[in-house]
């Protein structure tokens, strides 16, 4: 079987190179998957742009319209203190998100104004619907502009899943911890600090002793082949011989 090293990293690497456009399918889910690198993104001056595709609105027990409202205020707040430099509100049906033209050409059109070197999407191995949903969408976009010569990367919310890069976040895992605390409407519907934590904790296994927290991520290498077979390729490595 192959050595551990050949299934996920044992270094850190640099950021990705930016602007950065980054989709979350739901306000929180940037800065739990990916708030310590989008931190030390603004430390380095780079461009990153944050796209909320649904509106959050069955992400608590409050009437829906309110709950909107304060997930986007949220958001706003959270984005500014990750030094985010411009978000979007796309304002989809929270769990209705569907794999459709009109999202594709409207993502399409975003990817063509922002010009971004690095797109994050949630990695397709999630649990929500939402979060495998936005990853298609992304995807599919992707694949229908023949002019994109940047980088896809997946990004991890609530589970682990294959990955190639490592992005150490030890020096601002601190800070994301906070970021996380001004979605308090979040907090009280799920132990999401703790798995957040956990999670960044989880990836610095093959790291350094001295590493605190990681965040990790999956390089697509492959934009014309399909997102499934990306994944299911990935998947395969683990159970090959040497």
């Amino acid at each position: 079987m192959l050595p551990e090293s050949e299934l996920v990293p044992y270094g850190s690497s640099g950021l990705p190179t930016g602007p950065w456009l980054v989709f979350a399918p739901h306000p929180d889910d940037e800065t739990f998957g990916l708030g310590g690198s989008l931190v030390l993104a603004s430390q380095q001056n780079l461009e990153t742009h944050v796209v909320f595709v649904t509106d959050g609105a069955l992400g608590g027990k409050t009437d829906q319209a309110s709950l909107v409202s304060r997930r986007k205020a949220e958001a706003e707040k959270a984005s500014a203190a990750l030094g985010v430099s411009q978000t979007y509100f796309f304002g989809e049906p929270d769990r209705g998100l569907a794999v459709c033209n009109r999202l594709i050409n409207k993502v399409s059109e975003l990817i063509c104004a922002v010009r971004p070197s690095s797109i994050f999407i949630p990695t397709p191995l999630e649990y929500h619907p939402d979060h495998r949903a936005t990853s298609e969408i992304v995807w599919q976009a992707v694949q229908a502009m023949a002019d994109f010569q940047g980088d896809v990367y997946g990004y991890e919310v609530s589970n682990l899943a294959p990955i190639n890069l490592l992005i150490d976040t030890s020096a601002v895992a601190e800070q994301k911890y906070k970021v996380i605390k001004i979605y308090a409407s979040q907090l009280t519907e799920n132990k999401y600090m703790a798995l957040v934590k956990a999670i960044d904790t989880a990836r610095t296994f093959s790291l350094p002793f001295e590493c605190k927290a990681a965040e990790g991520f999956f390089r697509f290498s492959d934009t014309s082949r399909t997102l499934e077979d990306q994944v299911l390729e990935s998947l395969r490595l683990f159970f090959r011989d040497v």
